[in-house]
């Protein structure tokens, strides 16, 4: 679809007459699908960063910094265990993937997350997977306490 002029000049609408063409742009819907694409992305920001539920132990710590290379196993309240934020079938698959890192050059941390209301048998037997592969470097990821 196109606009077309008439050049001849002798129709009410010609060019040589008084109206002015309008020549600018409506932003408005612009900043309406602006504003709502912002709206989206607040909202949809913090589902993305969560991972597994767990409830961290309050304890205070150490800062260290974190490297790529670090795994981190969850432990959540009932005992299952996580690969990242990958449930595992069994503690056979944890003790291959730890296997695995184990044998890199240089070798990854391993960080637990554990749930504060989990068994501790269940922690146990992460920690007992590290050992037995032969991972040098365990840590456990704490939040530090409520100040009064």
């Amino acid at each position: 679809m196109a606009i077309s002029f008439d050049s001849a000049g002798d129709g009410p609408d010609s060019l040589d007459s008084d109206v002015e063409m309008l020549s600018e742009i409506n932003t408005t819907p612009l900043v309406d699908v602006m504003l709502v694409l912002l709206i989206i992305f607040l909202i949809t920001i913090p589902v993305v960063n969560a991972a597994v539920a767990v409830k961290l132990p309050r304890e205070i710590n150490q800062l260290r910094q974190i490297f790529p290379e670090t795994v981190i196993v969850s432990v959540d309240a009932i005992g299952a265990a996580y690969w990242f934020d990958v449930k595992l079938a069994g503690p056979e698959l944890l003790q291959q993937r730890l296997l695995k890192i184990a044998a890199q050059t240089p070798q990854p941390e391993v960080h637990i997350r554990a749930d504060a209301g989990s068994d501790f048998a269940a922690v146990a037997r992460v920690v007992l997977a590290c050992q037995t592969a032969g991972i040098a470097r365990i840590g456990f990821l704490t939040e530090p306490p409520a100040s009064h």
